[in-house]
């Protein structure tokens, strides 16, 4: 019977614990669906590392109230931000039009030009899928057009 006792004692402590855990932590998630706005704007800094900018939009369907006024369609522009190997497989494989998942951060830059402060908020992507290639991209990436995928854990850091 005591052992019972310290039992449901340690785990009452246990999910105590971890109900403060979340309480104190935080998450920066973003997941995205949309469509690729440019090609990507490859760069790279000094020692090689790869750095791949491009914007991806996102559309929220219009509709029609129940008092005939028509909502219109909503598009949202973001600012993707590929790093290293993710960053060399987008100069390959991602072109404007291509519909994408990803999964990312946000981060925001903030930075001073002419006295005028500016703020810049981007998607840090970790995981990046090609769900959808137009039919001139699909013979370079493969003969059936098969999805590419690199994930962040395959990336060097």
């Amino acid at each position: 019977m005591q052992k019972n006792y310290y039992f449901c004692h340690d785990l009452i402590n246990t999910r105590f614990l971890t109900l403060k855990l979340l309480l104190m932590s935080s998450v920066n998630k973003v997941i995205l669906i949309g469509n690729v706005g440019a090609d990507p704007e490859i760069r790279y800094l000094d020692r090689g590392v790869a750095i791949a900018n491009f914007n991806l939009a996102t559309t929220e369907r219009g509709f029609t109230m129940q008092n005939g006024n028509q909502v219109p369609d909503k598009t949202e522009w973001h600012a993707i931000v590929l790093w290293r190997n993710l960053a060399e497989w987008a100069e390959k494989y991602i072109r404007k039009g291509m519909k994408l998942y990803i999964e990312g951060k946000l981060q925001t830059r903030t930075w001073e030009k002419d006295g005028v402060i500016k703020r810049k908020t981007e998607i840090i992507a970790e995981d990046v899928q090609i769900l959808y290639r137009p039919d001139e991209y699909r013979d370079a990436a493969g003969q059936n057009g098969d999805n590419a995928v690199l994930e962040n854990n395959e990336e060097v850091n």
